[in-house]
C-alpha cells in the first residue's frame, strides 16, 4: 500500500506520541530505538541500535523491565512504532519482509492501521476514531489497555496530527 500524506501524518504522530522520532539518542527518526527501561545485567543501557537485518530482540537479547506503576513488566518494543518481537515475528512472516529497516517498520505499521479499519477515517479526516481505533496497539494513544497512564491527551493528538500533515503538505 502507498502511504500518502495523511498515513504519513499518521504515521509520524505514531512516532511523535510514542517518543520515539523526538526519543534523545535517535539519529534515524526513531526507527532506531529500544523501549525505555531499567538497564538488564551486562547492558550498556543503550535504548537505540543500528544494525537492521532484524529486530533488535531477536537474537536473544533480554526482554527490557519497564515500570508502569504499579508494576513492572517485560517489553521487546522497538523501532519506530515500538513493535513487541512477538508481533514483528507474525508480521515478518505474513509480509513477506527480509528486515527491520525503516520501510519494513512503516510497512508493518500500515497493516496494523489496516487491520483495525482506521484507513478510510484516516482518509477522510476522522482523526480522533482513527486514533481510537488504534489504540488497543499502542499505548501511548487514549484508550489503550496497556494500564500506561490512559495514554496522550486526544485534543494534543489531534493538534500533532495537524501539525505533521501541514509539514508534509506543500
Amino acid at each position: 500500500m502507498a502511504i500518502n500524506v495523511k498515513l504519513r501524518a499518521f504515521l509520524d504522530l505514531i512516532a511523535w506520541s510514542e517518543g520515539t522520532s523526538t526519543h534523545p539518542l535517535t539519529k534515524n527518526n526513531g526507527y532506531d530505538v529500544i523501549v525505555t527501561g531499567e538497564k538488564n545485567a551486562g547492558e550498556t543501557g543503550l535504548e537505540v541500535f543500528d544494525i537492521y537485518t532484524d529486530h533488535p530482540f531477536a537474537f536473544g537479547r533480554a526482554a527490557k523491565i519497564v515500570c508502569i506503576k504499579p508494576k513492572l513488566i517485560k517489553s521487546t518494543a522497538s523501532g519506530r512504532y515500538q513493535l513487541e518481537l512477538k508481533w514483528w515475528e507474525a508480521y515478518k512472516s505474513m509480509l513477506r519482509l527480509s528486515d527491520f529497516s525503516p520501510a519494513s517498520q512503516d510497512a508493518v505499521a500500515v497493516r496494523q492501521i489496516s487491520e483495525q479499519g482506521a484507513i478510510e477515517k484516516i482518509e477522510n479526516k476522522e482523526i480522533a476514531i482513527a486514533i481510537a481505533d488504534c489504540a488497543n496497539i499502542w499505548a501511548s494513544f487514549p484508550g489503550n489497555n496497556y494500564q500506561q497512564n490512559g495514554g496522550k491527551d486526544l485534543d494534543q493528538l489531534i493538534e500533532q496530527y495537524q501539525l505533521a500533515l501541514n509539514a508534509l503538505t506543500p
